[in-house]
């Protein structure tokens, strides 16, 4: 391997963590928003002034790929009606979206604005949002379920991948 492709691999790598963080991120603030009942221009004046890549004396908060974040969040709110059918459709009958924890609604609507908006692989989306699922239930059986909805969503939103 060459030196540029080892720049080029480290510069790819860096937007990789970038983008993660983004999604994660992403997922809190649509959290907070409903949480707190709090619009998109303050979550995201918020999350950019006080939580992405911030440090404080014990930590250092993980920089994102911040127009992303932006992007994820925006089109979670624009096309949230359609996002939140498309979950209702993954769902069984008796969970409709508004009886799920409101992290996992959270989640669903990022995942969902990604398969909508962005260029990413539907397979790539439903991994990422996995790691995002399994860092906020360590201990639980919700990966499981988040996988069966996004991979269901995926199949909607994306059918010419599969």
């Amino acid at each position: 391997m060459t030196r540029a492709d080892e720049k080029r691999r480290a510069v790819m790598d860096a937007r990789r963590v970038k983008r993660s963080a983004a999604r994660f991120y992403a997922v809190q603030a649509l959290f907070q928003m409903e949480a707190s009942d709090v619009g998109i221009a303050r979550i995201e004046e918020e999350f950019e002034t006080h939580r992405i890549g911030v440090a404080t004396e014990t930590e250092t908060s993980a920089e994102a790929d911040r127009p992303y974040f932006r992007r994820l969040i925006e089109t979670a709110v624009d096309r949230q009606a359609a996002i939140d059918q498309m979950t209702d459709r993954a769902l069984v009958a008796k969970w409709p979206i508004s009886r799920i924890d409101p992290t996992l609604r959270a989640l669903f609507r990022a995942a969902g604005a990604e398969m909508l908006a962005a260029q990413t692989p539907a397979r790539v989306i439903i991994t990422e949002f996995l790691s995002i699922a399994q860092a906020f239930f360590p201990e639980g059986r919700e990966a499981k379920f988040v996988n069966a909805v996004l991979d269901h969503m995926a199949h909607e939103a994306r059918a010419s991948e599969f």
